[in-house]
């Protein structure tokens, strides 16, 4: 379960495993209906074992599957359009706008039973007092963290706020071109400056110690992504939303992971607990640098 992006929200307490598998047992996925636009409900997070709890060590690894009917409005514009046609013409008269709205109703039931359907899986972990979900989207990590409190009747969570922003202090590593603790900057970073329509600058691939990205600053812009690199292990881009994006686990933690085993079960139980301890402690760095949780 390598994640490649990270929305943390922080428990203040942790379900029980048992309890939880019991709890997401009761909410299951089960696949898309005839006239279902979409289903969603929790699924085996790894694919060599039905159970809906993935625990190893301290952690316990999840997922929510989803699965949503592909059936673009133009198609179903084009057979309205079809059928309006056919009736102008056999029965010499216009349709109307309330029968035209019958037709797309009528042309829709038909038509969704044959769609397409595309499923997603969005995984999260639970550990060291943090629930944390591998997409950077908030609506998609809220969405997990809804379907989470609505099967166990309740989970007290909240999203990461420390008491300094993350813009104020990458801006602060940006200008002074280097960062602090074990984190180096990378080679990314975006700043945004003021007004209504704020001007957004990109930067990709450069040397983030120049004189020339350090001016971007001086002249009133913050900060909003910057990618890092933290103890030689994971490289990321921090946004100021506390999200991680564009996670990268370097060398010496693929090959941790695949001197654990060569069997499936036992890589994604090292992958699992090598993920939780590595972004858990990336995290608990940025937010000691930051000054703390703000309560």
């Amino acid at each position: 379960m390598w994640f490649s992006q990270c929305t943390v929200f922080r428990l203040p307490e942790t379900p029980n495993a048992a309890l939880l598998a019991d709890k997401l047992a009761d909410a299951p996925f089960a696949p898309c209906g005839g006239l279902d636009w979409f289903t969603e409900g929790f699924a085996a997070p790894q694919s060599f074992t039905p159970e809906l709890v993935f625990k190893v060590e301290q952690t316990m690894g999840i997922a929510l599957r989803r699965e949503e009917k592909v059936l673009p409005g133009s198609v179903i514009q084009r057979a309205v359009d079809e059928r309006v046609a056919r009736i102008e013409q056999q029965e010499c008269r216009s349709v109307g706008r309330k029968e035209r709205q019958e037709l797309k109703e009528q042309v829709t039931d038909e038509l969704l039973p044959r769609a397409f359907v595309r499923a997603t899986h969005t995984r999260a972990l639970f550990a060291d007092g943090m629930l944390l979900v591998d997409s950077a989207a908030a609506s998609k990590a809220e969405n997990l963290l809804a379907k989470l409190r609505e099967a166990l009747g309740g989970l007290k969570a909240q999203l990461a706020h420390t008491r300094r922003t993350p813009s104020a202090l990458m801006t602060e590593w940006l200008l002074r071109g280097h960062a602090a603790g074990r984190f180096e900057l990378d080679d990314i970073a975006s700043l945004r400056g003021a007004g209504d329509v704020p001007p957004e600058i990109r930067i990709k691939r450069q040397d983030l110690t120049a004189e020339e990205v350090a001016g971007h600053v001086r002249c009133g812009k913050v900060v909003s992504e910057l990618g890092l690199v933290w103890d030689g292990r994971v490289a990321f881009v921090l946004t100021s939303e506390f999200t991680l994006k564009r996670i990268q686990y370097l060398d010496v933690l693929q090959e941790a992971a695949e001197n654990h085993g060569d069997n499936a079960a036992d890589l994604a139980a090292a992958s699992q607990v090598i993920v939780s301890a590595n972004l858990s402690a990336l995290i608990g760095e940025l937010v000691e640098l930051m000054g703390g949780w703000q309560e």
